[in-house]
């Protein structure tokens, strides 16, 4: 059984409308292999966490070009770029951009789903967000997102290509198209027939949501981004779908010939542990307030 234990407070709204934490309200998840991990308290509204593998030629107007979108948006936000073990100067990126902007190397390569699972436990926005390093989307599907989050619509939002509203102004293969399409039926019927798009790399969680997602995911590779999705039905977790619109498709790390089979064999291995745990009680969560008071009575 995994344990995630949680400081239950009384959520006082912090800036701009969302819940504040006080620097006690420290969080202790319970991770996959047992350990514990202390997470700091919410300092700032969005955390924007961009997965990068040898990125060092695109993240300099990517890194530009979403301090221009956040500074005129005028949200309180760190921008923490996730490392994942490359071999050129990505980690370096961050540097002389101010105190906004921070890099967490994660070493050896270890694949993109533990790059944002490690970035994601450790962002301390009250709203996280994940999204490509090449920022394949117009950032307006970020900030509506966050404001449905902000205004408690849901707690989990996932972009998506393949709902009313969603446009496409990038060309794209018609190897890749025929994969996505593909890759997309599997998914509607081994994980979820509400959120087809699995893949789309622009997602938002409420905090304390973010932790109880990636506190339990286990998936390194690609197809983490179905693991994600499974967990917020398993939590039943409110979400909801923003449209995104695509405007470019560079060269990405994911290659059809190589992470193809893997990313299937990972979604198929999901669905069969989704089924034998089905009998399996959810984890239970222990919210601190309900045991410090029986110990401070004891103590006194």
């Amino acid at each position: 059984m995994t344990l995630l234990t949680l400081r239950d407070t009384s959520w006082p709204q912090g800036s701009m409308g969302l819940p504040n934490t006080t620097q006690n309200d420290h969080i202790s998840a319970g991770l996959p292999d047992g350990s514990p991990l202390l997470v700091a308290p919410a300092d700032h509204d969005l955390t924007v966490v961009v997965p990068a593998f040898n990125e060092e030629r695109r993240l300099p107007w990517t890194l530009s070009h979403l301090a221009s979108f956040l500074d005129d948006w005028g949200v309180d936000y760190r921008v923490l770029v996730a490392d994942d073990g490359s071999d050129d100067r990505t980690a370096g990126m961050t540097r002389g951009l101010g105190p906004r902007f921070s890099s967490l190397r994660i070493s050896p390569h270890g694949g993109k789903g533990r790059a944002v699972r490690t970035a994601m436990l450790r962002g301390t926005g009250r709203v996280l967000a994940f999204t490509d390093a090449d920022l394949p989307f117009r950032l307006e599907a970020l900030r509506r997102g966050y404001d449905w989050i902000r205004h408690g619509q849901c707690r989990v939002v996932f972009g998506a290509r393949d709902v009313a509203g969603a446009e496409n102004l990038a060309p794209r293969r018609l190897s890749r198209r025929v994969a996505t399409f593909a890759f997309r039926q599997i998914v509607s019927r081994l994980v979820s027939r509400e959120v087809t798009d699995t893949q789309c790399g622009l997602k938002l969680f409420e905090r304390r949501a973010a932790l109880e997602i990636f506190g339990r995911a286990t998936i390194d590779g690609f197809a983490f981004d179905a693991e994600v999705v499974l967990l917020t039905h398993r939590l039943d977790l409110p979400f909801a779908r923003v449209p995104v619109t695509l405007v470019n498709e560079f060269t990405s790390t994911l290659s059809l010939r190589r992470n193809a089979l893997p990313m299937l064999w990972d979604v198929l291995r999901l669905r069969l542990h989704e089924r034998a745990r089905q009998a399996i009680p959810d984890p239970h969560f222990v919210f601190a307030a309900e045991t410090e008071a029986p110990r401070r009575k004891a103590a006194a």
